[in-house]
């Protein structure tokens, strides 16, 4: 069995179609696991949602910008250290239709699955277990951590699982020791380059799964010319940090 890992898709659906497109393509993977922050920072909301929501082989969780967005539509709250974002958010709450906050809502924060004996476990970043029910603006989700060894297992160890897929952080990850895999194949939607990467995993040997790391190229300039088009609040910023420069 081999599954594909997508994560922080952020509203960029040219750069999931070019992923979508090379998993068809191969005609071998079973599931597709998306693990959160599907909307926000980009500007295809509802775009993104009706292409993940339509196919009946994917697996999805919520992120914390997704549960940042279903927060303000509910009236319940934003997260204090996210205020720099709320003006973004907002605007992406008032473009996601009922349909979809509706099949967000349903979402859950994790998924496990053995396969071939392997446990695997897909989350979009540590949460204490205390704090597995926690509610968003309560902030749930661990502080991203240095992409090392030491800061995964120092967040996943106990974790019941060989292999634990995440996202958040959005540089790839993979990482190993003689217990566990930390996989992040980087985010999907959201680089200063003009590819969109995500990561296969190949459960075909009994307990030694191969783990790849893909990069799909795509449209960015197209993607970039969208923001402008739409007027996506707080644009400027965000190419700064995420999508244009050094």
């Amino acid at each position: 069995m081999k599954i594909a890992i997508l994560t922080d898709i952020h509203g960029n659906e040219l750069a999931l179609k070019a992923v979508l497109k090379e998993l068809d393509v191969r005609g071998d993977i079973e599931e597709i696991w998306c693990l959160g922050d599907m909307i926000a920072m980009g500007p295809d909301t509802n775009e993104v949602l009706d292409l993940l929501f339509s196919r009946p082989n994917i697996r999805m969780i919520t992120g914390n910008h997704d549960e940042a967005i279903l927060s303000l539509i509910g009236g319940e709250g934003h997260p204090e250290t996210y205020k720099h974002t709320r003006e973004h958010h907002e605007w992406v709450a008032k473009q996601l239709s009922a349909e979809n906050e509706t099949k967000l809502r349903r979402l859950p924060r994790i998924i496990e699955k053995e396969i071939n004996e392997t446990r695997t476990i897909g989350i979009h970043y540590h949460i204490e277990l205390n704090k597995r029910n926690a509610h968003i603006k309560d902030e749930p989700f661990h502080s991203i951590l240095e992409p090392t060894l030491h800061n995964m297992e120092k967040m996943f160890a106990h974790y019941p699982a060989d292999i634990i897929c995440f996202g958040h952080n959005h540089p790839e990850h993979l990482f190993k020791n003689e217990h566990q895999i930390y996989v992040n194949p980087g985010a999907l939607g959201v680089s200063k380059g003009s590819t969109a990467p995500y990561a296969i995993i190949d459960f075909a040997k009994l307990k030694q799964p191969i783990i790849q790391i893909h990069h799909a190229p795509y449209d960015k300039k197209a993607f970039l010319q969208r923001f402008e088009t739409l007027q996506v609040p707080q644009r400027e910023i965000m190419f700064k940090l995420f999508y244009v420069g050094e």
